[in-house]
């Protein structure tokens, strides 16, 4: 292991960030009193044997297989050299868990590419989501290591238990051995070798064998130049699975496209992101996702509107009008902070604005801007007010506040009145206005509102 966290082993040439890429398993349904083996295929079983040979605790093994079994497991995500879901436990939040595998070096990458073309069956069985024994085996022979080796997989969890594994990790492991047998790939994408890569890299490594046994063959007819020969080194034909785009683009007639998918009840959740060095913070980017989730929920059920785009000042007022975690007056939260410095508001400034935001589609304007209403439905309102028996309000600009100083209704320019409420601030010094609940067309009932609030 790095000093970064990253895992031991020289990435190879198309394996880095660049051409790796993530794969993700959903989460298996919950199978409680299910009985039988995790794994299917002997690689598959190869990943269970090397956990369970690495623990020193039969109960916690045990209990990750309850677990993994009761779909406690989140989405799964394989990238090189590490495997991480979240896993429920005792507590509300799962648990964020971490398997490490190291990946191949470059010269152990070039000795697994010529164990695989060595052999056409190989290539073969990988295109077939096949792992034969004797690829393995010649990939050992060659010195490169595919299934876990000594202290392998290297787990780790955000819980309590200092456990190797802990249970948390025992149960993501029982699961991942589901995901290698539907697909080796992922064994390798672990090693740090993509899929797709690796079988670009295998196509052009088998083409340049065939090249080469065809301007060898002196026998027309005959020898690896045919693309069928079955000897070591001797290639074979390779071509990608599809159709050729002619064939696609034969026809103008195209078959009508499915309705829409009915909108979802309620947003979606983001997964439960993991901490790596040098990487966002992962609650930084859990707030941004919910954000991005509701913004597209509501342009589904309200219509586009929803994803207008804003000034960034206003788009951090939205932020913190419309996330669950960034409510209050008093006492802020880190995040909530580092929105405000972000969009260059104070956190009280920000707290005033997100509450203004939520009076209605005016509110912020309301907050922000004073003006002269023209005479009509602004200057019948004191009538009303004194119709209604309430106290009589001072005028200023387009606000009417009591005689206490302590209520306000601001008048928008969509008609409507907004209710206001004084605070002093935390040094006692100056008041400063605060909205306080919807706007309403009435002023009474505004008013009222406000009263009894």
């Amino acid at each position: 292991m790095r000093a970064d966290g990253s895992p031991a082993g020289g990435a190879a040439a198309g394996s880095g960030p660049a051409s790796a890429r993530a794969r993700s398993l959903p989460p298996a349904p919950p199978r409680p009193g299910a009985r039988g083996p995790f794994a299917e295929s002997w690689w598959g079983n190869a990943w269970v044997r090397a956990l369970e040979d690495s623990s020193l605790d039969a109960g916690r093994l045990s209990r990750g297989r309850t677990y993994a079994r009761g779909g406690h497991v989140g989405t799964i995500t394989v990238t090189p050299g590490r495997i991480s879901a979240p896993v429920s436990g005792s507590r509300p939040r799962p648990y964020r868990t971490v398997i490490r595998m190291r990946v191949l070096t470059e010269r152990e990458r070039e000795a697994f590419l010529d164990a695989v073309c060595a052999q056409p069956a190989h290539i073969a069985a990988l295109l077939d989501k096949d792992m034969p024994h004797a690829l393995v085996d010649a990939a050992a022979a060659a010195g490169v290591r595919l299934l876990p080796g000594p202290g392998e997989p290297d787990p780790a969890c955000s819980c309590p238990d200092s456990g190797r594994p802990c249970k948390h990790a025992a149960a993501l492991c029982y699961q991942t051995a589901r995901f290698l047998d539907a697909d080796p790939f992922v064994l390798l994408l672990l090693r740090g070798q993509d899929e797709e890569g690796l079988i670009d890299e295998l196509a052009r490594r088998n083409a340049k064998l065939s090249a080469q046994g065809a301007g060898t063959d002196t026998h027309a007819g005959t020898g690896s130049g045919t693309g069928t020969g079955t000897g070591t080194g001797e290639g074979i034909p390779y071509s990608p699975p599809g159709i050729p785009a002619r064939d696609a683009l034969a026809t103008s007639v195209r078959p009508p496209l499915p309705p829409p998918l009915e909108p979802p009840a309620a947003p979606g959740e983001p997964p439960l992101l993991p901490e790596l060095p040098g990487a966002p913070d992962p609650a930084a980017l859990t707030f941004l996702a919910t954000g991005a989730a509701r913004r597209a929920h509501a342009a589904l059920t309200t219509g586009p509107a929803a994803l207008e785009r804003l000034p960034p000042p206003h788009d951090a007022v939205r932020l913190a009008a419309t996330h669950p975690q960034l409510t209050g007056r008093g006492t802020f939260s880190d995040l909530f902070a580092r929105l405000a410095r972000g969009s260059g508001h104070t956190a009280q400034g920000l707290a005033r604005a997100a509450a203004a935001w939520r009076q209605g589609d005016e509110g912020l304007s309301v907050l922000e801007t004073v003006w002269d209403p023209p005479a009509g439905g602004f200057d019948r309102a004191r009538g009303a007010l004194a119709a209604a028996g309430l106290p009589r309000m001072t005028i200023r600009h387009n606000r009417l506040t009591d005689a206490t100083g302590t209520l306000q209704l601001r008048y928008g320019r969509d008609g409507r009145w907004y209710p206001y409420r004084s605070e002093r601030t935390g040094d006692g010094q100056r008041q400063e206005w605060w909205p306080e609940g919807p706007a309403d067309s009435d002023p009474v009932a505004a008013l009222n509102a406000l009263t009894e609030g």
